[in-house]
């Protein structure tokens, strides 16, 4: 099988595993401290039930609140960090890690992701994706806005690999962000929509060129 790409770049968060795992894991490392720190025996679980419950920016302050603790700055930026330095305890998806084994030597494999450094480092020791990619950009190490949609992060990565950008594929899951700096190169893209992915409910834009529920989908999408 030969793919009309020469390589294939990806995102991470909920493109290679569920990002809402690594919320979880984070919430539980924050809970053991907080019951061994704080007194506070559930503090991970009520943070996980308000995230399954739609809250985002405020879980911690609403969280202290309801336990009756002190939520200063101070604190929240203590358990935003216990948070965001975790060793996480993530797996790839199985249709992920299947692809990378199948498109390793096939082609080149990079990934972009965005995000707190230490954090997004992290993810990527925890996934092992140093086995499969042969560069990763965290945009978060190239500066102050540098994230996505900026292309600064897909021209490095065309300049490592040394290939063009209408031989690149970038495969990411947030249609608000990812697609637009790699299509003003010239570079193909893929949504990945999967079931219970933070961004499932949002529909992709223009700039997105396919879009799938799974990676095993993918290979028949690089054909055409």
């Amino acid at each position: 099988m030969t793919l009309a790409v020469d390589a294939i770049v990806l995102d991470i968060d909920d493109t290679l595993y569920l990002e809402r795992d690594y919320v979880r894991s984070g919430f539980e490392a924050v809970g053991r401290w907080a019951q061994r720190d704080l007194g506070i025996d559930d503090f991970g679980a009520r943070a996980w039930a308000a995230f399954e419950s739609g809250a985002r920016n405020t879980i911690f302050d609403d969280v202290l609140a309801e336990c009756g603790m002190r939520n200063d700055d101070a604190m929240v930026t203590e358990l935003v960090a216990r948070y965001r330095t975790h060793a996480p305890s993530i797996a790839l998806a199985a249709d992920a890690r299947e692809g990378l084994d199948r498109w390793q030597g096939m082609v080149a494999l990079a990934a972009i992701t965005d995000g707190h450094l230490s954090s997004q480092q992290a993810k990527a020791r925890a996934l092992g994706l140093e086995a499969w990619t042969s560069t990763m950009v965290f945009t978060a190490s190239l500066g102050p806005g540098k994230g996505k949609p900026d292309p600064g992060s897909f021209e490095q990565v065309q300049g490592e690999l040394g290939v063009d950008g209408k031989s690149c594929v970038y495969v990411a899951d947030n249609p608000a962000k990812d697609f637009a700096g790699p299509r003003s190169l010239g570079w193909r893209t893929v949504r990945v929509r999967r079931r219970l992915s933070l961004h499932a409910e949002v529909d992709s834009g223009d700039d997105v060129d396919h879009e799938i529920t799974t990676l095993h989908q993918l290979d028949a999408v690089l054909l055409t």
